[in-house]
């Protein structure tokens, strides 16, 4: 397995979409900050483009990936080597791959221009984000051979985490106001990674105005530290669930 994560580490940190990929979350962390006079409100431009950008590259180079290294996987398997070990060295070695880039990208400015716990909580969101992105790819690709196909899954798989989920929240809102759906909200917040991840971040800040509608409800119910210990196994659990699903597909896949 080791070297297998170290061939796929080397050959990805050599590629030039990893490589843009961490200048331009450099740049625009750099820039948040150097445009905000407040370490706070530039916090939160900042994290409004991660979650936007984070995700995107995450799921589309991923799923880029494994399609053009179908070959590579192929001789792989044509090796004594357990299918099960090859998926997870393969998902390990991209992971790693994305969270440094994200970590040498926006780590750095973050922990120099916010407070360390505030830092090391965006860094945190980040790298769950990624771990979940990655293994949402990897369950495309298990589920389509075709390439086209692949991307075009996991590019509707962020446009409805990213922004059609918010609208949904907000007519089922609307819908229900009087009813009591603080509870139920809670759980259909969960369903989606990168409000959680948001929520993560923001019951951290402690900014009760930028909430929204679920973090009001997480922190309501759950206090600061729940909610928090919650939005973590929730996202861990995004992180499982999907890779779980892509290597039972991939174990039983005629390649």
């Amino acid at each position: 397995m080791r070297s297998i994560f170290k061939l796929v580490v080397a050959d990805i940190l050599k590629n030039r979409v990893v490589l843009v990929y961490t200048l331009l979350i450099s740049a625009l962390s750099w820039s948040t900050f150097a445009l905000e006079d407040n370490s706070s409100k530039g916090l939160l431009s900042l994290m409004n483009i991660i979650l936007l950008v984070v995700p995107l590259v995450s799921v589309i180079f991923s799923t880029i990936y494994n399609y053009n290294n179908t070959e590579f996987i192929e001789l792989l398997l044509s090796q004594p080597i357990a299918r099960k070990i090859i998926w997870r060295s393969l998902f390990s070695g991209l992971s790693a791959s994305l969270m440094l880039a994200f970590i040498v990208g926006a780590g750095i400015p973050l922990l120099i221009f916010t407070p360390p716990l505030l830092a090391c909580t965006m860094i945190f969101a980040g790298m769950l984000l990624t771990l979940v992105f990655v293994a949402l790819a990897f369950l495309s690709c298990s589920l389509s051979r075709d390439k086209a196909k692949g991307i075009g899954i996991t590019i509707v798989l962020w446009l409805f985490y990213s922004v059609l989920f918010d609208g949904l929240i907000l007519f089922l809102t609307f819908q229900f106001a009087d009813y009591p759906i603080e509870k139920m909200m809670i759980g259909v917040s969960m369903l989606n990674p990168v409000d959680t991840a948001r929520i993560l971040i923001l019951l951290q800040l402690d900014i009760s105005a930028l909430m929204g509608y679920t973090g009001a409800v997480f922190r309501e119910f759950f206090g600061t530290t729940g909610g928090i210990l919650l939005s973590v196994c929730s996202m861990l659990l995004w992180v499982w669930l999907p890779y779980y699903l892509s290597l039972r597909r991939f174990s039983k896949k005629d390649l």
